[in-house]
C-alpha cells in the first residue's frame, strides 16, 4: 500500500482524528446509507508487483510487497520485465466475490493502478497496462464488476492518483533514484492520472468507491482538476486521500485500529491480514481469526467500517491463509449479524470485558473476557426489558440491579470464546456513565496555541495538545475531582505506524503529596492502551518524553470498571 517518508504526507495524515463514540451520529448524504450499514468489505491489492513477491536478486526485500520497486530501487526497464511474467491464469472473479460475500464483506475495492504505475484495465493513454504488457491481454476488472453485480456485492476502486513510479512526472517518494521518472508532474497528472481516473468511471457502469491514497504533490489547484470529474458522479464515495485540502467521504486509518471514533465523520479501518497489501511470498505472519473478528468488533462500536485486504499472487490465486481466515469470519457474522450490519456505534466510552454496538432499543454486548464471577457489569440506568444470547434468543439471562450497573448473570462457559453477543432490550435513550476525565480540570507544563491540555479530554482526535516547540518532556497532570478507581489508561497519538514514531509516557498518582508510579511503557506513535492493578486516587499524572520531536496527544482517557 504505502510506506510514507515524507512530510506532505505526514501532514496530510495528521487531521486522520477520531472522537469518542458519544459523538453525535453523521450526517450525511444518501448515498453514504448503504455504506453505513455494510460495516464489513474487502481490499484486493494486485498488480505487477506480485511476480517478484517480495523476493529481488534473490534476497527477501524488506517492508510491504508492493513497495518493492521503490524500496529496492529497480530501474524503471528492469521492473518493467516482470509483466510478461503476470499471467493471472487463475483468476477467477466469480470465487472471489463469493469468497467475499460469505465472510460477510458487502464490497470490494480492488487497485486499478497503485504506485508502479501499471494499471489492471485497457487503458489507452499508456501500454503499461493488463492489455499491452503482459500475456493476459485480459480487463481484470470488468468481470470483477460484473460478479459484484450480480452478487449484491457494492464495487470500488483503488487508484494511485499522484504516485507512479514508472510514468515520467509521476510522484515517487524518497525521490527520483531512475532518470526515466522525472518529468513535469503537471504533465503527467493531464496525460495519465486524470484520462485514466475518467476510464476507471467510465467503463465499468457507475462504481459505487473510488479510493485514493497517498496526495504527494497534490495542491488545491491540482486537486480541483480531479473534484471537476466526480461532479458527474454525484453517488460516488471517496476517502480522504486525494490531497489538497479536499476531506472526501471517510477518513482512513491504516492498520490499526484507533481508540475512540471520529466526530461527524464516516471512518474506515484499512489493514492486511498478514503484514503486507500485495502478495510476498516471504510474509507468513498471519493475523488469527480471534484477533481479525475483535477487530471488526472494536471498529464497529466506534461507528466505523472494516476493510480487510488480500494479496492475490501472480497467478491469480488468494493466500489459503486468508481464504481460511475469512471463512471463520464469516461464520461468526452468520450468527451474529444483527450486532454489526446497520448498528451504530456503542454508547459507552469504555467497556473493561469488550465491546458494544446499537440499533434502536437493542443494545449488543460484544464479551470478549467472561467475568470471573459470572456477572456482566453494564454502566447504564435505563430500565430493561430482558436480555438474551443472540445465539439462543430463548434463552433469557436474570438480570439485577447494582447501584449505577444492570448486571447481567452469565452462562459458565460462553457459548463463543472470541466474542459472545449478548443482547439487552432497553427503554429509552442510553444513560451511561461518563468517563471520569469528561468536563475534568487538566493542566501542562508547557502548550502551544490552539494545542492545548483542554483537547486531551475532549473526545476528539481532530484536536490535540502539543508542547512547546524544541522541548522533548512535558508533563499533564490531571484533577478527577473525586477519588476514583482507575484500571485502565488510553493515549491517542497522530502517526501512524510505518512512520516509527515513539513516545516515553509514565503513569503516577498522588498519595498526600507524594507522587506514587503506576506504570511507564514507550508507545508507538499510534496510541496505546493498558490495564493496570486498580488504583484510587484524585489526582494523576502524565510524564511524556519524545526523542525526536515536542511531546503530542490527541488524547489522554482514564477509566475504572464498571
Amino acid at each position: 500500500m504505502k510506506r510514507i517518508t515524507f512530510t506532505l504526507m505526514a501532514l496530510a495524515f495528521l487531521i486522520q482524528a477520531y472522537a469518542q463514540n458519544t459523538a453525535p451520529e453523521v450526517q450525511d448524504e444518501k448515498k453514504m446509507e448503504w455504506w453505513k450499514e455494510a460495516k464489513f468489505g474487502m481490499f484486493i491489492h494486485w498488480g505487477i508487483y506480485s511476480v517478484p513477491a517480495g523476493v529481488y536478486q534473490d534476497k527477501p526485500v524488506k517492508g510491504i510487497g508492493e513497495w518493492i520497486m521503490n524500496t529496492a530501487k529497480i530501474p524503471v526497464a528492469e521492473y518493467r520485465k516482470y509483466a510478461p511474467q503476470f499471467n493471472p491464469d487463475r483468476y477467477n472473479p466469480e470465487a472471489w466475490v463469493k469468497m467475499a460475500k460469505d465472510a460477510g464483506m458487502k464490497y470490494i475495492i480492488i487497485t486499478s493502478k497503485h504506485h508502479d504505475g501499471f494499471a489492471l484495465f485497457d487503458s489507452k493513454v499508456t501500454t503499461w497496462d493488463i492489455m499491452d504488457a503482459s500475456p493476459y491481454k485480459k480487463d481484470i476488472l470488468k468481470p470483477l464488476v460484473d460478479a459484484c453485480r450480480k452478487a449484491g456485492i457494492k464495487i470500488g476502486f483503488y487508484y494511485s492518483q499522484a504516485q507512479d513510479w514508472t510514468h515520467p512526472g509521476g510522484a515517487v517518494s524518497g525521490g527520483a533514484w531512475d532518470e526515466v521518472q522525472k518529468g513535469s508532474f503537471d504533465t503527467y497528472l493531464d496525460k495519465v492520472s486524470i484520462p485514466q481516473v475518467k476510464e476507471i468511471l467510465s467503463n465499468y457502469g457507475e462504481p459505487d468507491i473510488l479510493w485514493w491514497d497517498t496526495p504527494q504533490n497534490m495542491t488545491p489547484e491540482r486537486a480541483a482538476k480531479f473534484e471537476v470529474i466526480l461532479k458527474d458522479h454525484p453517488n460516488l464515495i471517496t476517502n480522504n486521500r486525494l490531497g489538497g485540502g479536499y476531506n472526501g467521504d471517510t477518513e482512513t486509518p491504516e492498520q490499526f485500529v484507533p481508540s475512540t471514533g471520529f466526530p461527524g465523520r464516516n471512518w474506515e479501518a484499512c489493514m492486511t491480514i498478514n503484514d503486507t497489501w500485495g502478495f510476498k511470498s516471504t510474509d507468513q505472519d498471519w493475523k488469527s481469526t480471534k484477533t481479525l473478528i475483535r477487530n471488526l468488533t472494536d471498529i464497529v462500536s466506534k461507528g466505523g467500517n472494516f476493510l480487510l485486504n488480500v494479496g492475490p499472487d501472480a497467478r491469480g490465486e488468494i493466500p489459503s491463509a486468508s481464504m481460511e481466515r475469512l471463512a471463520e469470519i464469516g461464520k461468526w457474522i452468520r450468527l451474529n449479524q444483527e450486532a454489526v450490519y446497520g448498528t451504530t456505534a456503542s454508547p459507552f466510552p469504555y467497556l473493561s470485558w469488550g465491546r458494544a454496538t446499537r440499533k434502536q432499543q437493542k443494545l449488543y454486548l460484544h464479551v470478549f473476557d467472561n467475568p470471573k464471577d459470572g456477572k456482566l457489569k453494564v454502566p447504564m440506568l435505563n430500565k430493561v426489558k430482558k436480555a438474551y444470547l443472540l445465539s439462543d434468543a430463548a434463552k433469557v439471562l436474570k438480570t439485577t440491579r447494582s447501584g449505577k450497573n444492570l448486571e447481567i448473570m452469565l452462562p459458565k462457559q460462553l457459548p463463543d470464546t472470541i466474542n459472545t453477543v449478548v443482547v439487552v432490550e432497553f427503554i429509552g435513550e442510553p444513560d451511561v456513565a461518563p468517563s471520569p476525565v469528561a468536563g475534568k480540570k487538566i493542566t501542562a507544563s508547557s502548550e502551544q496555541s490552539g494545542a492545548g491540555a483542554k483537547n486531551l479530554l475532549d473526545g476528539n482526535r481532530l484536536t490535540k495538545w502539543e508542547a512547546a516547540k524544541g522541548l522533548k518532556d512535558a508533563v499533564l497532570e490531571i484533577d478527577l475531582a473525586n477519588d476514583f478507581n482507575i484500571s485502565t489508561l488510553i493515549v491517542d497519538e497522530p502517526w501512524h505506524p510505518w512512520e516509527n514514531k515513539k513516545q516515553e509516557i509514565k503513569l503516577e498518582y498522588k498519595k498526600g503529596e507524594t507522587w506514587l508510579p503506576v506504570m511507564k511503557t514507550t508507545t508507538g506513535g499510534i496510541g496505546f492502551t493498558k490495564n493496570f492493578a486498580p488504583v484510587s486516587a484524585r489526582y494523576f499524572r502524565l510524564t511524556v518524553h519524545n526523542a525526536q520531536t515536542q511531546p503530542t496527544l490527541l488524547e489522554w482517557q482514564l477509566y475504572g470498571n464498571e
